[in-house]
């Protein structure tokens, strides 16, 4: 049982650390799948994403999935995660890499990416991504 008021009930931080991890890998693998519905799932509906080219709203990205237009076909977080909570607030923060397809045109990506989760209804949702590349060295 969790209060919503910081970590649940009978959990350590470790332990909350590990399932926003194993929720993290899950929602890539959800990504990879396609699957708008299962994506939309883990997030939150004022979610957005934050890039280079600015903010994307849930709709918005779900859309271009469900139309085709995005496709992912590996999503892989290639560094340990860094998680951090603040109350009903946890920030997770990871190097992914990720191949996707936009428009017919294939991407590859190495990005740091930034997620932060609110815990609601006993559940954890992403209300916000962030990405950066990596650097080239």
């Amino acid at each position: 049982m969790s209060d919503d008021i910081g970590t649940p009930r009978g959990a350590t931080e470790a332990a909350v650390q590990d399932q926003l991890t194993t929720i993290a890998d899950e929602w890539a693998a959800a990504i990879v799948s396609d699957d708008a519905a299962l994506i939309g799932s883990f997030m939150g509906d004022e979610w957005v994403i934050v890039s280079e080219s600015g903010t994307t709203t849930k709709e918005q990205f779900l859309s271009a999935v469900e139309s085709g237009e995005l496709s992912h076909s590996a999503m892989e977080r290639v560094s340990e995660a860094r998680v951090r909570l603040y109350g009903v607030t946890a920030v997770f923060t990871a190097r992914v890499t990720n191949t996707a397809h936009y428009q017919g045109q294939r991407f590859d990506a190495d990005e740091w990416t930034t997620d932060v989760f609110v815990r609601r209804g006993g559940r954890w949702m992403c209300v916000l991504t962030h990405i950066t590349e990596v650097a080239s060295p």
